[in-house]
């Protein structure tokens, strides 16, 4: 009786997990939308520290998250599960992301020990079949959320976050998304490790009931141990927090412009560098849960765009070895394509092993920062192929325009090519 009971149960979940909706593949058509669940709130507080609660810092760093994106991405919606100390249930978190049709879903937590143990690091988590004892209690921690659900027997199909044998059905899941979402979280541990130096707790997979009827790439985040007093006590710092959104908004970049390279063979998104400022994050605008954000327009800093004339400016004779830096166009109204290669606060030489015996390397100043490219040509397929010649050496580069000595967008910049070329 007990084992036609959980075969049931069985079947009852997985019907549940198939019927979950799909979102459709981001184009250049439309913003790149991502949804960031604040783990707990309201009445569910999380793991408990000393001195603070989980729902808290999650908020917190969410919000400065969410603020980056917002402030330096001018072509990404952000929707937030909840933007203040309220309860939102498992499933509706999904929802939000389902009905947003998101391109990513990464839900921010905080971990925790029982019996005053301790532990440091961050950890990044994806949908599976919990490999270890530990995995599995990483879980059965954050679905216990649904206990706060009076109906959570019903809405669950009986699911019980606290017995070992209702988390067997992840084993039958096939998720689509898998690959890109662990690509994702390992782009997230890359950052704690590097940007915000903490300890790599590495990428795992256990079954997590919020990332489970989310219908795209989606992760949870463990930001470190609210149970172990210093890093409660880092993460409960504006410094703490605000490296914490950085190195997981780094991460997001990465994703996102290889998503584009992936998508159209271009990417229009930039990778500031480890010294680049970037915009404000301490006072995150509030945004009513479930709501769409307004875009906001970052004004476009004047660049000094490479052209096929290269008329170089006047420089020093210590300057000789550096690749060009060019001032104007030959032709104001044509649109020149280039391929950005890397990008680097300090000048390179033209010897410089970074640039991998590339010749004619030329570079433009952003925000601060030289950004080098390669391959100007007024012939976007010239560049898109001369792109694909270099990918090997260069597996990140991408296609950008510039038309009057700003860099333009690099759709539009193809659109008209293929116009002038048609005519």
């Amino acid at each position: 009786m007990k084992s036609s009971k959980l075969y049931i149960l069985h079947l009852s979940l997985c019907f549940w997990l198939v019927a979950s909706p799909f979102c459709t593949t981001n184009l250049w058509g439309k913003d790149f939308v991502v949804v960031i669940d604040a783990g707990h709130g309201g009445h569910d507080p999380g793991a408990i520290g000393k001195t603070s609660k989980e729902k808290n810092i999650n908020l917190n760093v969410a919000l400065k998250f969410g603020n980056l994106i917002k402030q330096n991405c001018n072509d990404v919606k952000v929707i937030y599960t909840r933007n203040k100390d309220v309860f939102i249930p498992l499933n509706r978190r999904a929802e939000i992301a389902n009905n947003a049709n998101a391109d990513l879903f990464i839900s921010i937590h905080t971990n925790a020990l029982a019996n005053n143990r301790t532990a440091k690091g961050a950890s990044t988590w994806t949908l599976g079949l919990a490999k270890s004892e530990a995995n599995l209690e990483v879980a059965k921690r954050e679905n216990s959320v649904i206990l706060y659900e009076s109906d959570y027997k019903t809405r669950y199909a009986g699911f019980n976050p606290n017995s070992a044998e209702s988390y067997i059905i992840f084993e039958f899941m096939q998720d689509k998304y898998m690959e890109h979402s662990v690509h994702l979280a390992s782009l997230i541990q890359k950052q704690f490790r590097q940007t915000c130096k903490r300890v790599d707790r590495g990428v795992h997979q256990a079954g997590f009931l919020v990332l489970k009827a989310s219908a795209m790439p989606s992760i949870l985040i463990e930001l470190g141990f609210i149970s172990t007093p210093e890093e409660e006590r880092y993460l409960n710092s504006e410094e703490g927090t605000a490296t914490m959104a950085k190195g997981i908004y780094r991460a997001f970049l990465n994703y996102k412009r290889e998503h584009e390279l992936r998508l159209t063979g271009s990417s229009r998104t930039i990778i500031p560098s480890e010294t680049e400022e970037l915009a404000t994050i301490s006072t995150p605008e509030i945004i009513e849960a479930d709501s769409d954000t307004q875009v906001v327009e970052t004004p476009r800093e004047p660049l000094i765009a490479a052209n096929k004339t290269q008329r170089t400016t006047s420089r020093s004779s210590t300057n000789k070895n550096r690749p060009t830096v060019v001032e104007s166009a030959a032709n104001d109204s044509e649109i020149l394509f280039k391929i950005q290669i890397l990008t680097s606060s300090q000048p390179l030489s033209k010897n410089d092993k970074r640039l991998k015996g590339l010749k004619d390397v030329e570079y433009y100043k952003e925000g601060g920062i030289l950004k080098y490219t390669y391959g100007a040509s007024p012939d976007y397929n010239q560049v898109l192929r001369t792109r694909r010649s270099i990918a090997t050496q260069f597996k990140d580069a991408f296609i950008i325009a510039f038309r009057n000595g700003e860099k333009m967008n690099i759709n539009e910049a193809i659109s008209e090519f293929k116009r002038r070329r048609n005519k």
